[in-house]
């Protein structure tokens, strides 16, 4: 009984630190993956996502930049997908956008025009 016990005590603490201390313990864990992880630095400010290309005429982050914006940045996993995508399918950054946004509607039962797809849906009285 008190083996049993002890052994479910020392798992719980062994979750709750590496929960605690995850930060530090990622960043050794991705220089043992190699080069294909290790490379990988987020994009953090505006300043450093208008460098990686994320900004256009439509979506102007350098506005942010010139009022003093105090945010971080965008949002990170978004800012990946639409980088990922202007990679993958060769388009640029509006266009990225686009797709992403299309891929979230489509996601969620709605067509690109904004209306839904679910047959019951009522869309006008």
């Amino acid at each position: 009984m008190y083996f049993w016990l002890s052994v479910f005590a020392i798992s719980t603490l062994l979750v709750m630190l590496t929960f605690r201390y995850r930060a530090a313990l990622i960043n050794p864990m991705r220089s043992l993956f190699g080069p294909r992880v290790a490379h990988y630095q987020p994009v953090a400010t505006f300043a450093e996502q208008v460098d990686a290309g994320l900004s256009s005429s439509t979506f102007d982050i350098e506005a942010n930049i010139r009022d003093g914006d105090s945010r971080a940045g965008l949002d990170e996993r978004g800012t990946q997908e639409v980088l990922d995508i202007m990679r993958r399918e060769r388009v640029n950054f509006d266009q990225a956008r686009l797709i992403r946004q299309n891929r979230i509607l489509a996601a969620h039962g709605i067509d690109p025009s904004g209306m839904p797809l679910d047959a019951k849906a009522v869309t006008r009285l």
